[in-house]
This record gives C-alpha cells, sequence and structure tokens, in this order.
C-alpha cells in the first residue's frame, strides 16, 4: 500500500464536480430551511414572540403575591392554591417552584392578557397542554408573552423539564371562560 503525499494545501485542490453538487444542495437546502423558520414564525403563528428580562426571584414572587391578593376568586379544591381572575389586557403572573406552578389563573375567551412566568428554583419547563405552547422557564429571568385564549376549557400547565423527584406532579391550571 502506497500512500501518495498530497502536494500543496488540500483547500487548494479543485473540487470534484460531485462534491461541488452537493455542496449546492446542502448550502441551498439551509437557504430553504432558514426562510421555512422565518416564514412560519410570521404565518404559522407557532412560535410565540416573548420577551426576557433578568429579575431577582423574590421581585417576582411579590409582583404575583399582590396580584394574587388583588385578583383571588376563590380556592382550587383541596389544595388551597387560589384562582386568579385578572382582568383583560392586565399583567398576570405564574411562578414555577419545586414542584407546582402558583397560581390557577382563569382568562376569558378571546381576551389578551401578558403572562409573566419566571421560576423561584431550577429550570421547568411550560407546556400548555393540548395546545403547542413550550417555554424554558429560568430563574433570575422573567419571560412575559401575549396570550389570547380562543376557545374556553380547562388547560393544564405541565413541566416538561426534569426538575427533580416530584416533577411528574408539577401541573398547573390556566381555565378560560365563556363570557358571552
Amino acid at each position: 500500500m502506497a500512500i501518495h503525499a498530497v502536494k500543496g494545501n488540500w483547500w487548494n485542490e479543485p473540487l470534484h464536480r460531485m462534491e461541488v453538487i452537493w455542496i449546492s444542495i446542502a448550502f441551498v437546502w439551509g437557504l430553504v430551511m432558514f426562510s421555512a423558520m422565518i416564514y412560519w414564525h410570521i404565518e404559522g403563528k407557532q412560535n410565540l414572540s416573548n420577551e426576557a428580562y433578568r429579575i431577582d426571584p423574590e421581585v417576582f414572587a411579590a409582583h404575583t403575591e399582590a396580584m394574587v391578593e388583588k385578583y383571588t376568586i376563590g380556592e382550587e379544591g383541596d389544595t388551597g392554591v387560589p384562582i386568579v381572575q385578572p382582568p383583560p389586557g392586565s399583567d398576570v403572573y405564574l411562578i414555577a417552584r419545586l414542584w407546582e406552578w402558583w397560581p390557577v389563573l382563569q382568562f376569558e375567551k378571546d381576551q389578551s392578557y401578558r403572562l409573566h412566568l419566571s421560576s423561584m428554583d431550577w429550570q421547568h419547563g411550560f407546556s400548555l397542554q393540548p395546545t403547542n405552547i413550550n417555554i424554558q422557564v429560568h430563574p433570575d429571568y422573567e419571560l412575559v408573552l401575549t396570550l389570547t385564549p380562543n376557545e374556553a376549557g380547562e388547560f393544564f400547565v405541565v413541566c416538561n423539564e426534569f426538575c427533580g423527584v416530584g416533577h411528574h406532579t408539577m401541573v398547573g391550571k390556566i381555565r378560560v371562560i365563556d363570557k358571552q
């Protein structure tokens, strides 16, 4: 077996026709995928535009507690978790912590709300079921997104990022009522 040394630098060697074809296909496919991501973000309405800010967990908890104190309409079953119904267009706060989403939120159908999410301890995943909304919730960050529920019902917030031994019990609720 003979090994032949390449003269000069390998990048100065001419490309074979097949290499040029595959490089061209990969480049065109990359452009197609990049364009598809932009299109689906704007037209597909599958990705939520959100804002993220650094925030101290105690400050976020204080905002949440003030909202709960102002807009509580009852408690969730035996758990004692408050049910909060803020007015449409308002800022609504939801805390992720081991192993709960707090409080239960109640929205009106076809009304918009600014939902603020943050974690008090670990990274959690906000997955709103059965819709396809998935967001990573980090401690020290406040994520803000605008929600406009278009159907009434009970929606479950599931943590989809493993957060410890009680992860499987971390389920919250968002209720949507039809005021008409």
